[in-house]
C-alpha cells in the first residue's frame, strides 16, 4: 500500500505541475500537439496494422524488448535473458517496476484497482492470443517458431500447449521448435506486447475499440479518444504514465495530443502554421529543409508487378524482356531525393547488426542490363503469345507515389530498345488498391513494404499474396528465413531469397523510397519506425 500511495502521488505531481509549454530548460513535460492520418482501426497490439494505431501503440504499451534507432534489438521490460545452447530456450527476468493502468476518467479517486505489477502471465496471453487461429492476429505466422505454434495455428491444437510459460510472476520461458535468428527481433514488435487476461475479458469484445477498452503498461495512456466520420472535432489524447518513468527509463514529454485528420494535404497546412509540431509523409515537397529537422528512411521497395492472368505478362520471356531492357542508371536525375536507383527486394533500412543490410550485401549483384539479351527474350516471347502487338498496356500507378516522368523514361527506353510502347494510369490510392486486388492491370508499380524492420517480414509479403507469388513460393522462402539459427546464415538466406524472387521476373525492383519524419526545429529525440509509421514520444524533448 505504501509503494501505491507513492505512486499517486507520481501522477498527481505530475499532473499538477505539467503544461503545454517546458519552462525547466530540460526539454521535458511538454504537450506534443501532432496529428495522425486516420481514425486508428485498433488498439489491440495483436490485431492492429495501420499506422495510425501503430503510433498509438508504440506509446501506450510496451514489451521485453525494443530496437533502438539503428535497429539493435534491446532489453526493455525484460531485466536480463538468457538463451540456450541449442537456441530453443529463451528464459526473459521481468522488470519489477512495469505497472498496467487504466484511466477510469475519474478525477477525485484513484483506486487501487487502477495499479497492478505487469506478470509473466500478461505475455503468455499475448502470445497465445497471437497464435489462437479464434483471433485471427495477421501475425499468427511470425510467432510459428514457438514451440507447437503451427499445430495451433493449423487449429491442431489448443493455444495453453504453446511453448510460452510463467515460471513465476517475473520469469517467462519461451521454447522454439527450431532455432530462429529472428526471434528476439520480432519480441520488439507491437504483436509481442503483454495483454492482461483479466481486463481483456471485463471489455467484452470492446478491447482496444475505445478510450474505456485500453489499457496501458507504456509511456503514456489514452485519457480521450474522440472520432465522428462525419465531425471535424477528433481527437486522441493521451497523458503520461507517471508510475512506469523513473531515471533508468524516464518519460520526458507530458501529454500527446493527436487531432486525427483524413487528408495528408491538412496535415501539412497545420505544420506549417504552427498547429502541429511533426508529421510523417512520404515525400518533401514543400518543406523547407533549412527551416525544420527531417529524419528520412527507405523502408519502401518500388517495383513492377505483373498480371499473370494477362496474355502478354503470363510469359517468362516477355517479362525477362522488359527486366533486360531497363537501363536505371539512366532513369533518375541526380538530384532525386525522394527515391534512388532499386536493383534488390530488401530496402536499406532493414537492419542487421546496427548496420543497413544493403552494405552488407550490395544489391548491384542482381542488376542486368542487356539490349541483346532483351532482343532475344522478346522474339522468344511473340512466338510464344504468337502475336508481334502490344495492345493498350499501361503501367497503373498510385497517384503521389513517384513522379510519373521517371515512369516515363522508362517506357522510352523500352519503345526505344523493343519497339514495343507502355503506357502510364495514375489513379488514387484507394482506386490502386482496389484494381491489384480485382487484377485489372497489366502492369502496375508496387510499393513493397514490410510491417517491421526485417528482411523477413520484407520477404514475407510474397507469401499469400497471389499477385505477388505467381512467379515464387513464397511461404517456402519465409519458412527457410525462420529456421536460420544465427546472423551469418540469416544473411546468407537473404540473398538467396532475393535471387529467388528476382529469378522468377515477377517483381522488377526500380526504386528504393524514403518516408520522413519532419519536426520543427524546438524538438528532438522523437523516434520515428518508417516499416510500422509509429513516431514514439517515450524521450521526445521541446525547447520551445
Amino acid at each position: 500500500m505504501k509503494k501505491l500511495i507513492i505512486l499517486v502521488c507520481m501522477i498527481f505531481t505530475a499532473t499538477l505541475f505539467s503544461c503545454g509549454n517546458n519552462d525547466r530548460g530540460d526539454g521535458s513535460g511538454h504537450m506534443y500537439d501532432v496529428s495522425i492520418l486516420g481514425n486508428p482501426e485498433s488498439l489491440d497490439p495483436q490485431y492492429a496494422t495501420d499506422s495510425a494505431s501503430e503510433t498509438i501503440i508504440k506509446n501506450l504499451y510496451s514489451g521485453l524488448m525494443t530496437a533502438d534507432a539503428y535497429g539493435n534489438i534491446t532489453c526493455c521490460n525484460a531485466e536480463s535473458y538468457s538463451i540456450s545452447p541449442d537456441g530453443l530456450d529463451y528464459t526473459f527476468t521481468l522488470r519489477q517496476d512495469n505497472y498496467w493502468f487504466f484511466d477510469k476518467n475519474d478525477n477525485d479517486y484513484i483506486d487501487d484497482d487502477e495499479y497492478f505489477p505487469v506478470t509473466a502471465h500478461d505475455y503468455v496471453f499475448a502470445f497465445r492470443r497471437i497464435l489462437d487461429p479464434a483471433m485471427k492476429s495477421p501475425y499468427a505466422d511470425d510467432f510459428s517458431c514457438i514451440r507447437n505454434g503451427s499445430n495451433i495455428i493449423a487449429d491442431k491444437a489448443l493455444p495453453e500447449t504453446a511453448g510460452v510459460i510463467a515460471v513465476d510472476n517475473y520469469t517467462l520461458n519461451i521454447s522454439l521448435d527450431y532455432p530462429c535468428a529472428e526471434f528476439l527481433g520480432l519480441l520488439a514488435t507491437s504483436p509481442a506486447y503483454p495483454c492482461n487476461r483479466e481486463f481483456f475479458y471485463s471489455t467484452k469484445g470492446r478491447y482496444g475499440l475505445d478510450d474505456r477498452s485500453v489499457i496501458s503498461n507504456g509511456s503514456f495512456f489514452v485519457r480521450q479518444w474522440f472520432y465522428d466520420p462525419y465531425g471535424v472535432n477528433n481527437i486522441l489524447y493521451m497523458k503520461k504514465n507517471a508510475v512506469n518513468s523513473n531515471e533508468t527509463n524516464p518519460i520526458i514529454p507530458s501529454f500527446l495530443n493527436f487531432t486525427i485528420e483524413s487528408d495528408e494535404n491538412d496535415i501539412r497546412n497545420m505544420f506549417r502554421t504552427g498547429d502541429i509540431e511533426c508529421f510523417t509523409t512520404e515525400n518533401i515537397d514543400g518543406i523547407n529543409v533549412e527551416k525544420n529537422i527531417i529524419t528520412s528512411s527507405c523502408a519502401t521497395t518500388l517495383g513492377l508487378v505483373f498480371n499473370a492472368e494477362d496474355r502478354y505478362f503470363s510469359s517468362l520471356s516477355m517479362r525477362k524482356a522488359l527486366a533486360f531492357s531497363i537501363d536505371r542508371d539512366k532513369i533518375l536525375d541526380e538530384n532525386e531525393k525522394d527515391i534512388s536507383i532499386a536493383y534488390g527486394v530488401i530496402p536499406p533500412a532493414v537492419s542487421l547488426l546496427g548496420r543497413s543490410y544493403r552494405e552488407l550485401v550490395s544489391d548491384r549483384q542482381y542488376g542486368f542490363y542487356g539490349i541483346s539479351e532483351a532482343e532475344r527474350c522478346l522474339s522468344v516471347a511473340e512466338a510464344e503469345l504468337q502475336t508481334e502487338i502490344f495492345e493498350d498496356i499501361k503501367i497503373l500507378v498510385s497517384a503521389g507515389s513517384i513522379d510519373a516522368k521517371y515512369l516515363n523514361t522508362l517506357s522510352e527506353q523500352w519503345y526505344n530498345a523493343l519497339g514495343v510502347y507502355v503506357g502510364i494510369e495514375e489513379v488514387t490510392p484507394a482506386e490502386f488498391k482496389q484494381r491489384i486486388a480485382s487484377k485489372d492491370y497489366g502492369i502496375a508499380l508496387y510499393p513493397l513494404k514490410a510491417e517491421f524492420n526485417s528482411g523477413l517480414a520484407v520477404i514475407e509479403q510474397f507469401a499469400g499474396n497471389e499477385f505477388l507469388e505467381y512467379s515464387v513460393n513464397g511461404k517456402k522462402l519465409t519458412d527457410e528465413i525462420r529456421k536460420c539459427s544465427d546472423v551469418s546464415e540469416l544473411i546468407d538466406c537473404y540473398c538467396k531469397q532475393e535471387s529467388r524472387i528476382l529469378d522468377g521476373y515477377g517483381f522488377i525492383p526500380l526504386f528504393y523510397k524514403n518516408s520522413y519524419l519532419v519536426m520543427n526545429t524546438d524538438n528532438e529525440d522523437i523516434i520515428y519506425d518508417a516499416f510500422t509509421g509509429a513516431v514514439d514520444y517515450r524521450i521526445a524533448k521541446n525547447y520551445s
